[in-house]
């Protein structure tokens, strides 16, 4: 069994200890196999132990492994209590609408885009509809049914997500989330791109001026290829803020770390405007009381703060949106 984990290669440097919240909290290696086991939920799935590694083990494999397994081994659940709300919202994404689609073409904004944004999720299906004819999707990626360790769940939605598309003869889907981009890139048949290099394509957007300050999230950051994208948008050299390990958000860990959650961003000074390109970001940073805003926001011209207070039914109005006709 220890095979399935390559935290044996682990040299005890302790040096994913000294840059993980969480492994300092329980002064653990990310080779202390037998304690992750127990402590995988915990977990926020940031991957900063894998990037900074010097016997390049991937933690965040190790810690999703660990994860089926135990879900494989409770019937194909959770292995912990605390997640029914999200199973209940997530499984089979209560919002779905796919009412909107149309062309060859969808704008695939996730869940937590329209959440914090709906007027800007509105502006830019229109603008899309109008400039290129690209229809709208309300979905959710499956990623986090998927990090909670359930397999077979995860491949029934990436499953019924193609046949949806399939039907709707859809041969591109442009991502907002970059959760959603990265999670959902080479698994689907349609061809899978980013709402940056759709609006550079098209001639849409405006340049961004000025030194700020960018928190890369988690899925972006070792290779920041969604930061690269967008970087046309962008006149000066960014500061980016990698200090900071996660928005806290990730991994589902805040339903077992809750502590932790709140206080993985406290290095972030709170006098600065930062900007990031994930709305579960920008959402988790504006509820913390930090000054935050979505860079696409900037790249479209549009003004809009986090509506943390009415994120969930703003994800409920989703499911009855519908284009106005024209």
């Amino acid at each position: 069994m220890e095979s399935r984990y390559p935290g044996e290669a682990c040299i005890h440097c302790h040096l994913c200890q000294k840059n993980c919240m969480f492994l300092s909290k329980y002064k653990i290696d990310i080779g202390d196999t037998e304690k992750l086991k127990k402590l995988s939920m915990h977990c926020f799935l940031c991957g900063k132990c894998t990037r900074i590694c010097p016997k390049g083990i991937d933690g965040r494999k190790i810690i999703l492994e660990m994860r089926r397994q135990a879900a494989t081994e409770n019937g194909e659940k959770p292995a912990e209590k605390g997640y029914g709300m999200l199973l209940w919202e997530k499984r089979n994404y209560r919002f779905r609408n796919y009412k909107n689609a149309g062309g060859k073409s969808v704008l695939f904004p996730g869940c937590n885009f329209p959440s914090f944004y709906p007027e800007t999720t509105k502006y830019l299906a229109e603008l899309l509809k109008k400039e290129a004819d690209i229809g709208i999707v309300f979905d959710c990626c499956g990623k986090p049914v998927s990090e909670l360790g359930l397999e077979k769940e995860e491949k029934r939605i990436l499953a019924d997500m193609n046949k949806r598309l399939d039907q709707l003869g859809a041969e591109e889907v442009v991502m907002v989330c970059p959760n959603c981009y990265h999670f959902l890139k080479g698994r689907l048949h349609a061809r899978v791109t980013d709402i940056y290099s759709k609006l550079l394509e098209l001639g849409l957007g405006r340049k961004i001026s000025g030194e700020i300050r960018i928190f890369p999230p988690c899925p972006d950051r070792k290779g920041k290829e969604l930061l690269e994208k967008m970087s046309v948008f962008l006149e000066g050299e960014p500061c980016l803020e990698e200090k900071v390990q996660c928005c806290g958000l990730g991994g589902c860990a805040s339903v077992k770390e809750p502590k932790l959650a709140a206080e993985i961003t406290e290095d972030l000074d709170r006098r600065q405007t930062v900007y990031t390109y994930c709305a579960s970001c920008s959402g988790a940073f504006t509820r913390k009381g930090y000054k935050a805003e979505h860079l696409l926001l900037k790249i479209l011209g549009r003004e809009e703060t986090a509506d943390v207070k009415k994120s969930l039914l703003n994800r409920v109005k989703s499911r009855y949106w519908r284009k106005k006709k024209r």
